[in-house]
């Protein structure tokens, strides 16, 4: 079955995991490619908090021809710092994480769909769905908290 119209490229980090799972999802159509970090000692402190310095990366193609250009995984780790600081339930260490997970799934759709129409970007002067074409105008809080229903 044909779900997308265009050829994915993805970029995953080197968890093993992942090649299972893109596999399990596209088979072999699909573009993938893996990027290793390469990390150096870290000789700050004896007790390591954050990571240490990275000194370079592999690119390795895993599957597809994809566009060596693409090969990053900026966005989504931009993505993810994104969704960290709007929402505490996805921050490390803290004690605001989900202890259901239909309540992580339903505070992950609203934190995206107000990043999304109704946080006007500075970079696009308008919101991410207005500049898609998927609205026509700046939700406001109301209007998203209009679409939620109470259970019956």
């Amino acid at each position: 079955m044909l779900r997308l119209i265009n050829r994915v490229q993805l970029t995953t980090d080197g968890l093993k995991s992942y090649l299972d799972a893109v596999y399990k999802a596209f088979g072999s159509d699909i573009d993938h490619a893996v990027l290793v970090k390469l990390y150096g000692p870290d000789r700050s402190t004896p007790i390591r908090y954050s990571p240490p310095v990275v000194l370079g990366i592999r690119e390795e193609v895993h599957c597809g021809d994809p566009d060596p250009r693409h090969i990053s995984t900026s966005y989504v780790e931009r993505s993810n710092l994104t969704m960290r600081m709007q929402m505490r339930r996805a921050t490390r260490l803290t004690n605001g994480f989900s202890k259901k997970v239909e309540n992580h799934a339903h505070m992950t759709a609203l934190v995206w769909t107000y990043y999304n129409f109704c946080r006007v970007h500075m970079t696009l002067k308008r919101t991410p769905a207005v500049a898609a074409g998927v609205a026509d105008h700046q939700w406001t809080v109301e209007e998203l908290v209009g679409l939620i229903s109470t259970p019956v």
